[in-house]
C-alpha cells in the first residue's frame, strides 16, 4: 500500500522477546506482515518505539522515515515508510517471505 506520505508496512509485533529479531511473515488483518521481536514490554509505547527502530535499522532507512500509522495499542501495526521504495522495499520482501 502507498500514498503521499510514503508505503504502509504492516508488522506483527512479538514483545518480550529475548533478543530483538526482524524476519518471518504473518497473515494479518492487514495483509502479510513482517514478523518484529523485541525485548522491550508491551508498555506506554515502548514496545511500538523499539519495533520502529528496529524496523528502520532492517529496512536500511533513518528512524524518522518511519512513522506508526494504525494499531499504537496492538500486536497487529501498520507504520509508513517516508524512504523512496526502491531503496528498501527489497529487503522488506526478502525479510518477510524468507523461509528459513
Amino acid at each position: 500500500m502507498s500514498g503521499p506520505a510514503g508505503v504502509s508496512v504492516p508488522v506483527r509485533v512479538r514483545p518480550g522477546a529475548g533478543r530483538t529479531r526482524v524476519g518471518g511473515r504473518y497473515e494479518g488483518p492487514h495483509g502479510p506482515a513482517l514478523v518484529i521481536a523485541v525485548g522491550a514490554p508491551a508498555v506506554d509505547g515502548k514496545a511500538t518505539e523499539a519495533v520502529r527502530r528496529a524496523l528502520a535499522a532492517a529496512l536500511g532507512v533513518r528512524a524518522a522515515e518511519v512513522s506508526l500509522r494504525l494499531g499504537a495499542t496492538s500486536r497487529d501495526k501498520v507504520f509508513t515508510v517516508a524512504a523512496p521504495p526502491e531503496e528498501w522495499e527489497g529487503r522488506l520482501a526478502d525479510l518477510r517471505d524468507d523461509n528459513r
